[in-house]
């Protein structure tokens, strides 16, 4: 049975991935581009919308325009970028911009769709974040706090819709072989922070940039194949709250939550002596 989909980020990367392995399979899909023809695809159940991040009129507007044509079966908010640079390193245009599309237009594309999405009685909502939306690395302070921020949201918004039918999953990939490590926003750099490991991220970042390889990103997970996973993710029968993509990923956030989980138990005494 074919379904219609709603997919942010169309013009690269996971989004791109997302709209063509639909497309061929026969599905109906909206694909969100920021700048009008980025996506330079064409296809008789593709339709391409324009769509800010940082506007929350042009947000609602693709969504409207998306929903009028009729059901959608599944959103997947797959737009948003990195800014990298450590925290006195980031200017406040840089900031502004990095929550404004990572974690407010997330959190405006949301709320738009879900008034459809109780309308239809249900649905499914896809979330891609990131394994930094468990973990964190130097350099990447800004662009962690929102995927941290849009996980909490989530996970909130998630138990507030259940009722409505609405499922909603966080799918957090891991270093994988697509245009993000070359697109990341580089802050002006503070000679201090060159020889730290914040300048050791940096160096890599520009490696890959120009072709290269860096030790900061090994072990890429394949584009094509977390692609896949997401579409699966789509059919089964229950979403989990988040699906991990990646053995780096996996790896990742398993030894983060057992150290957090080690720190807790070692503190036991001190919460309790709170009572």
């Amino acid at each position: 049975m074919t379904k219609t989909w709603f997919i942010t980020g169309a013009a690269r990367g996971f989004g791109r991935l997302l709209t063509e392995k639909l497309l061929a399979r026969g599905d109906k899909v909206f694909a969100t581009v920021r700048r009008e023809g980025s996506l330079t695809l064409e296809h008789p159940n593709l339709r391409v919308l324009h769509m800010d991040l940082t506007d929350p009129a042009s947000i609602r507007g693709s969504i409207d325009a998306a929903f009028r044509e009729g059901r959608i079966d599944v959103i997947i908010a797959n737009a948003g970028y990195g800014l990298f640079g450590a925290a006195e390193e980031l200017s406040d245009a840089a900031i502004s911009r990095q929550i404004a599309t990572n974690l407010t237009g997330a959190i405006d594309l949301v709320r738009a769709a879900l008034p459809h999405l109780r309308g239809q009685q249900g649905g499914r909502f896809l979330q891609v974040s990131s394994e930094g939306g468990q973990l964190a690395y130097p350099g990447f302070s800004l662009y962690h706090a929102t995927k941290w921020g849009i996980e909490g949201f989530i996970e909130a918004v998630a138990q507030e819709v259940a009722g409505f039918g609405i499922e909603m999953t966080l799918i957090e990939p891991g270093p994988t072989a697509t245009e993000f490590a070359t697109s990341v926003d580089m802050a002006q750099t503070i000679p201090a922070y060159e020889e730290s490991n914040v300048g050791a991220v940096r160096r890599d970042l520009r490696a890959i940039a120009e072709g290269g390889t860096g030790d900061s990103f090994a072990g890429l997970a394949d584009a094509g194949r977390s692609v896949d996973a997401m579409i699966a993710l789509a059919e089964q029968q229950e979403l989990p709250r988040r699906l991990v993509l990646g053995s780096t990923a996996f790896d990742n956030i398993g030894a983060t939550l057992r150290a957090r989980l080690s720190e807790l138990k070692a503190q036991r005494d001190v919460p309790l002596a709170a009572d």
